[in-house]
């Protein structure tokens, strides 16, 4: 299982030692939530953010795109670092150039799935994407609570992937925890993102990714 800590929830007064003790404590990959308060409410941070955690760390960059127009975008966070770009498709009609020009910039690409959008509106992207991201919480904001339904979506997606013999990874990203990552890995989960699960656990980062790994287990 690959552990990716979603940087939203981190302490930016304290970033840089935020990441390096993320990194130590042993996860995989950094995921870095992008919203422009037009697709989501919310708003983030912008492609210059991965060079603060290039200056700290070398773990993969994993980008979550919750913008509108990604594809003007892309370039700026392939030049910044980034390893791999999701985007949606409940905002994108031209999704396969977006997913093809990610591809050329020598960046993975992702597709984006919301709770509420059913699993035929990526279907026929999965031979071009690397990684499907299923969501179990509305994307926007940090801090929600998972969202069980969500499951049987995930093991559809998983036995989808494999009638066609791909390997196409699927992340699942949304109110992970302690209690029900073991429940998101056994339904197909090969990527785990964890925001909340990490940065604000009481004990500190390393105690909540060991939390995460040990139930995970």
């Amino acid at each position: 299982m690959i552990l990716s800590a979603s940087i939203i929830s981190s302490d930016f007064t304290n970033f840089g030692d935020q990441i390096i003790e993320t990194e130590k404590a042993g996860v995989d990959w950094l995921h870095i939530d992008v919203m422009d308060g037009k697709f989501v409410p919310n708003i983030t941070i912008g492609p210059f953010m991965l060079d603060h955690c290039r200056k700290v760390s070398n773990l993969p960059l994993d980008v979550h795109l919750m913008i509108v127009e990604p594809e003007k975008h892309i370039h700026a966070f392939a030049e910044h670092g980034a390893n791999r770009i999701g985007i949606h498709t409940e905002n994108n009609p031209n999704a396969l150039r977006t997913i093809q020009q990610i591809r050329e910039l020598g960046v993975k690409p992702t597709i984006v799935l919301n709770p509420g959008t059913n699993l035929t509106a990526i279907e026929y992207f999965l031979p071009f994407v690397d990684m499907i991201l299923v969501m179990t919480v509305n994307p926007g904001y940090s801090g929600q609570l998972f969202m069980p339904e969500m499951l049987p979506k995930i093991s559809i997606l998983k036995k989808m992937i494999k009638e066609r013999n791909l390997n196409t990874l699927i992340q699942v990203d949304g109110g992970i925890n302690h209690t029900n990552i073991n429940l998101v890995k056994k339904a197909g989960a090969d990527v785990i993102v964890a925001a909340t699960a990490i940065y604000k656990h009481s004990d500190g980062i390393m105690a909540g990714v060991n939390a995460l790994r040990s139930n995970a287990s």
